[in-house]
């Protein structure tokens, strides 16, 4: 299996809506890295499995969406705690759809808060 790996880091800030969320139900900032990572079998006509300049244009767009944004503001979290493990469901789900080819077989997206916990939300496309 060949995987393609793109990593970005920015800044988003929100609140959790758990009962009881403590400090971490205020509005707060968090320095977050993704980690994107497709995956498939087969290399198209130039040994690719994805352009990895489009990938990354379609992660930096992703990145331009979230970077200073409050994350409970955005209508993919309508109704949704905004927690780090759906914000990797979401940003997968998203990579999948921008991104142009049928070799691949897999998106995986890991979140990274503050280097010290991360969430990873991975799918077959």
């Amino acid at each position: 299996m060949y995987t393609v790996t793109v990593t970005r880091d920015f800044v988003a800030q929100h609140w959790l809506t758990v009962p009881d969320p403590g400090p971490e139900g205020a509005l707060h900032s968090h320095h977050l890295t993704v980690e994107v990572e497709v995956e498939g079998e087969r290399l198209g006509e130039y040994g690719y499995l994805v352009d990895i300049d489009d990938l990354k244009a379609v992660v930096d767009a992703l990145v331009d969406r979230y970077r200073d944004a409050t994350l409970n503001d955005l209508p993919e979290f309508e109704g949704r705690n905004p927690s780090v493990e759906h914000f990797s469901r979401c940003f997968a789900e998203r990579v999948a759809d921008g991104i142009e080819t049928d070799r691949l077989d897999a998106v995986a997206v890991t979140t990274w808060e503050e280097d010290a916990a991360a969430a990873s939300y991975a799918a077959s496309v």
